[in-house]
């Protein structure tokens, strides 16, 4: 039993010499990575992929997993003896956050029957901190039987049935202090992720290593886990180490970000720097690079400097690129409205790298049209192969059938071959299709702007019938606003048709209608739609969500419209 104490002993003082307490205050940004915008569902875009992240950790079989299994253990308390009535458990609570000393908190563990594992990680939470900060020294109470108390409660349910390493019961190697500490510092998941409460489980995560930090939060996107506390100080932690991320490390944690829509623009600048310097070292794995851009993609994370050094890998590295690889890159850098300073060698090398064939979902093959729709290099045999009878057929047959968001990019494509594709002569979507029975909505943030700008704008304009709201443009998006003037900048009534009259739409930006990460700008579904209707005769004015506010009084919101207006009609 003494040895059991020793042990217990430097497990927990280990413990303290590396834990700090990290309280990042950045508010992550959130986010959601969908594509949709206008009402585009999103649902086809979701990553599809296994996650790259390494899997859950295999539980250690060395009895080094003492405290390690014990925090595990309190998801699941279930022990009679440690529940008492809430008066006392209360009481125990305020007794640990009132606590001033050492002698102060050891001294709740004695003679107190509702004392649980629970309270006993709340002070080891506390000496921990304590002890980084130098409040006070380990040898302190290193040795006091009291503390050495809590090392057990914390590590009773670790010991193995069958004994340390399965020798027949024994407790083999119970001496060998550094071989248990090195065993508790790699089951970084059971360890943090078992804790009873994420604040106390960020509390730990300075703690462990880089790698194991890494393991952490892919192993939080795996369980789909989305813990504020956690995810910051993972976020703060990674972005302060010294040490560099290789090219998978980087995938998982930008994987693991893009999976739990987790925004955090320091650490997307760490892991954009370290991908691009270690880049040139891979030249064997292009699955780990069409990790990289998905995730981008999903998070709508743009920086130009990544995104046109990833474009210089795919195009050196072309013959060992897998086709959904060089898909996921077509796809993110029309997502991200970015188009390489090599665009036409993409067109040329990478985009002739891929054909139908090697895409075993008909959506897959028009989510790829469309993404080089975006980027300006479609080609007329693209449409003309998925606006064509034939494909539409296909596509319905498809599981999950002819979606939503399939439907508004049919009709974006088939816009754009009329109204942008120059002598295209191949196959249209009739009028009768099943394409234009769409529903299409704005998510409810953005509808609020939305609404705010149509009663600034019921305000400014004459009458009611001078203003139409929530227009289906058949190009498979959502036109906000639509008014019209004569040559005089005078307001024309919109039930009457007027040949000369000039046509205005107004197009609100809300915050999910653009890029972030380090050059943000207007993403390439929201430069599509604003492209497609001015190909269609209407003077286009955004409206974004930083410059027009409901929360601004109406008549700021009036006057901002109203000079809007004469800004686009003095082109004219």
């Amino acid at each position: 039993m003494l040895g059991l104490q020793r042990f217990a002993g430097s497990i927990v003082t280990h413990l303290y010499r590396r834990a700090t307490y990290t309280s990042n205050a950045r508010a992550a940004s959130a986010a959601i990575a969908a594509p949709a915008s206008n009402g585009q569902n999103s649902s086809d875009d979701a990553d599809p992929r296994a996650p790259t992240a390494e899997g859950s950790v295999k539980k250690s079989k060395s009895s080094g997993q003492m405290v390690a299994a014990a925090f595990e253990s309190l998801r699941n308390e279930n022990d009679p003896t440690a529940k008492s009535s809430a008066t006392a458990i209360s009481n125990i609570d305020e007794r640990i956050v009132n606590a001033k000393t050492v002698n102060g908190l050891l001294a709740i563990t004695e003679n107190n029957n509702s004392f649980s594992r629970k309270h006993a990680l709340k002070i080891v939470s506390i000496l921990a901190e304590w002890s980084t900060i130098n409040r006070v020294k380990i040898s302190e109470f290193e040795n006091d039987t009291r503390f050495l108390r809590v090392c057990r409660m914390l590590g009773r349910t670790a010991l193995p049935k069958n004994g340390a390493n399965g020798k027949n019961g024994s407790l083999a190697g119970v001496g060998n202090n550094n071989k248990r500490i090195s065993g508790f510092r790699t089951d970084d998941l059971n360890t943090v992720l078992g804790v009873a409460g994420d604040d106390e489980a960020a509390k730990l995560i300075a703690s462990i290593s880089l790698p194991q930090m890494v393991k952490v939060m892919s192993t939080l996107a795996q369980r789909k886990r989305r813990s504020t506390p956690l995810l910051r100080s993972l976020a703060f932690n990674i972005s302060s180490a010294s040490d560099q991320l290789d090219l998978k490390q980087s995938a998982d944690v930008l994987y693991a970000m893009s999976m739990l829509n987790f925004q955090d623009s320091v650490l997307g600048a760490k892991v954009c720097a370290d991908v691009q310097a270690e880049l040139p070292k891979n030249s064997e794995k292009s699955a780990v690079v069409g990790s990289i851009l998905t995730s981008l993609g999903i998070m709508r994370y743009r920086d130009l400097d990544i995104l046109e050094s990833l474009t210089q890998w795919l195009l050196k590295n072309t013959e060992i690129c897998r086709p959904q690889d060089l898909s996921a890159y077509f796809l993110t850098a029309a997502l991200l409205n970015f188009k390489s300073g090599q665009l036409e060698d993409v067109r040329k090398k990478l985009s002739k790298s891929i054909v139908r064939e090697d895409f075993t979902k008909q959506s897959d093959w028009l989510n790829y049209v469309w993404s080089l729709t975006m980027l300006g290099i479609v080609e007329d045999s693209h449409l003309e192969s998925v606006l064509s009878t034939d494909f539409l057929t296909k596509l319905q047959s498809d599981k999950a059938g002819l979606s939503p968001t399939s439907k508004m990019r049919l009709l974006n494509l088939n816009s754009y071959a009329q109204l942008c594709a120059s002598d295209y002569k191949g196959a249209l979507l009739p009028a009768d299709s099943p394409a234009y029975q769409v529903p299409m909505a704005h998510t409810k943030s953005k509808q609020v702007l939305v609404n705010g700008m149509l009663d600034a704008l019921k305000s400014l304009l004459p009458a009611s019938n001078h203003v139409l709201g929530s227009v289906d443009s058949k190009m498979g998006f959502i036109i906000d606003a639509t008014c019209q003037f004569d040559a005089q900048k005078n307001a024309l009534p919109l039930d009457k048709s007027n040949q000369d009259a000039i046509r205005v739409a107004l197009m609100v930006v809300d915050f999910h209608d653009i890029c972030h990460g380090t050059h943000r700008s207007a993403s390439g579904i929201t430069n599509l739609a604003m492209d497609l209707l001015e190909k269609s005769g209407y003077q286009v004015i955004p409206v974004p969500y930083n410059e027009f506010s409901t929360s601004d009084k109406l008549l700021k919101r009036v006057q901002y419209l109203e000079a809007k207006f004469k800004d686009v009609l003095s082109r004219k």
